[in-house]
């Protein structure tokens, strides 16, 4: 399952390594890339993860969903 969050705080490399290693930590979660231009990234998971935990990981790291 893919899906796409907005974080709109995203604006530089430091950010993008931060979100991609904060959400690749989430138990199920396959893959997680940032897009700085679109400010997203794309989580790829398996069916057991939540999305708060996605979400919860990515404020964690001090960034907001959008």
């Amino acid at each position: 399952m893919s899906e796409i969050f907005s974080v709109p705080e995203m604006s530089c490399g430091h950010c993008k390594t931060t979100v991609e290693n904060a959400v690749s930590s989430v138990g199920g979660v396959r893959s997680a890339e940032v897009n700085l231009e679109a400010k997203t990234v794309t989580v790829d998971h398996d069916d057991t993860v939540d999305n708060t935990a996605i979400v919860g990981a990515i404020q964690e790291a001090g960034y907001q969903v959008a």
